[in-house]
């Protein structure tokens, strides 16, 4: 955490904003912390991690790591309190999007950088970078690439764990800087090339003026859309992409359907806002695409829509919102591949209602899946759908209305933050208005869903703290 303060410490002086002191005062908490932890505590730890040790280590850095993220806004009098600064954070490192802060462009631009680099940074998991500095962890480097991805099936890229996730992570840099390279040739500032390429590729959704992305060029949004979709992929998928086997896009069963409903999803809304506004325009096909890139791959960005906005975009939009993006992407929501595997299950069940002696078993991309990733799968579901009733509730008791409670709980478990949820909800819903219940219950929800849950609930489980 300290090392990333170094690039919004050499922003600041170049930009002269104000806030390079209290940033490097940031950095030196941060380090005497870490120095402390490992010099002290952790001069006698052991590396060879167990499944409960995992299972600790996963849901403690994503909690601890995110409430340090706070240092600096409070350092710099970006947000005044603890809750404000915490909320900014967690829903950074879980690359949710929703924000407190009303009007980024106000705020230093060093600041703005650092808002930006914890999405990034959370963007392919805070452990997926433990594993990659940490090459002492040796067998228990797999014990944490499973508790990370615990509410899924992850394809690894080499036998061996760091290896993989070293590619991971080279994949990851590589479309970033891209990104960047793109958005600066579409006449974008440098600063913001850097925050908007960190948040499209984390599928973050912080944006760097109060109105989002209103007032960008076309060939910016254009941009945008491309990598929203592409960061809706599975990061093991997309090395095939630098790899020049790209047959393999079009026989992952999860790819196909992703860009099937994408598709389908934006020709509904193209259709529905020109009937609304009655013009069939190139401005109406370019912000359906826009919109169901962001919302599909849960980055959350915004712009200026059509004057009418009818309610069959809505629909699909919360429809979206619950399915999320690919398995393994750095998008949130349930998972294509969960929802594929249940339908294929339920379209199972019925054909045994009618043919009892009838044998089957579910195969994605021509691999049987396992029974008892099949019942984890439900599980995960049931729980899912839970704290979206539970975060719902108690956003009720905060004063939201039934409506909101349910778009601002659905929103934040499936860390898509800001995007337009219903006509009311979106770019004119402020965070920062909303009370401490709410702003503490939605915290709660970001790190249920980045966690995946099951990471979340082991450790409060009673039966994980028995003695074995």
């Amino acid at each position: 955490m300290a090392g990333g303060m170094v690039l919004p410490i050499v922003a600041s002086f170049y930009y002269a904003d104000g806030a390079q002191y209290a940033l490097i005062f940031a950095a030196l908490l941060m380090a005497s912390v870490g120095l402390f932890l490992r010099n002290i505590v952790g001069r006698k730890a052991s590396y060879d991690l167990h499944e409960r040790e995992s299972f600790w280590i996963t849901s403690v850095v994503w909690i601890t790591v995110p409430l340090c993220g706070a240092i600096p806004y409070l350092m710099t009098g970006t947000l005044q309190s603890f809750t404000d600064a915490a909320f900014e954070s967690i829903s950074g490192f879980t690359t949710t999007g929703s924000s407190v802060i009303v009007r980024p462009e106000a705020i230093p631009e060093s600041v703005l950088l650092w808002r930006s680099m914890t999405q990034w940074i959370g963007g392919l998991g805070l452990i997926l970078l433990v594993v990659a500095l940490l090459r002492r962890l040796s067998g228990g480097s797999l014990k944490l690439y499973s508790a990370e991805f615990s509410g899924t099936q992850q394809r690894k890229l080499h036998p061996h764990i760091a290896k993989s996730v070293m590619r991971m992570w080279f994949i990851y840099i590589l479309i970033t800087v891209v990104l960047i390279a793109l958005l600066a040739l579409a006449g974008n500032s440098a600063l913001d090339s850097f925050c908007l390429a960190l948040s499209t590729v984390s599928t973050g959704g912080f944006m760097t003026a109060q109105f989002g992305l209103t007032g960008y060029s076309d060939l910016t949004i254009s941009i945008l859309t491309i990598f929203m979709f592409l960061s809706g992929v599975n990061v093991a998928l997309l090395y095939n992409l630098f790899t020049l086997k790209w047959s393999r896009f079009k026989v992952n069963h999860e790819f196909v359907l992703y860009t099937v409903l994408f598709l389908f999803a934006a020709l509904s809304c193209f259709v529905a806002f020109s009937v609304a506004n009655g013009e069939f325009s190139l401005f109406n096909l370019r912000f359906s695409l826009f919109h169901i890139a962001s919302t599909v791959s849960t980055c959350g960005f915004y712009t200026a829509g059509p004057a009418v906005w009818p309610f069959g975009p809505s629909v699909i939009t919360f429809l979206l919102i619950l399915s999320g993006a690919s398995a393994g992407s750095t998008g949130g929501g349930l998972k294509l591949r969960r929802l594929m595997i249940l339908f294929l299950y339920l379209r199972n069940y019925m054909t045994r209602m009618v043919h009892p002696h009838v044998v089957f078993t579910i195969k994605i991309d021509h691999k049987v899946v396992p029974s008892d990733y099949v019942n984890k799968i439900f599980g995960f579901l049931f729980l899912y759908l839970c704290f979206i009733i539970g975060g719902a509730f108690l956003l009720t008791l905060s004063g939201s209305s039934i409506a909101d409670a349910f778009c601002l709980s659905s929103a934040n478990i499936s860390n898509l933050g800001p995007s337009p949820l219903i006509n009311s909800l979106g770019a004119n819903l402020e965070y920062a208005s909303l009370p401490l219940l709410s702003k503490w219950t939605l915290m709660a929800l970001m790190l249920a869903g980045r966690l995946e849950i099951f990471a979340l609930l082991a450790i409060v489980s009673p039966a994980y703290w028995k003695r074995r």
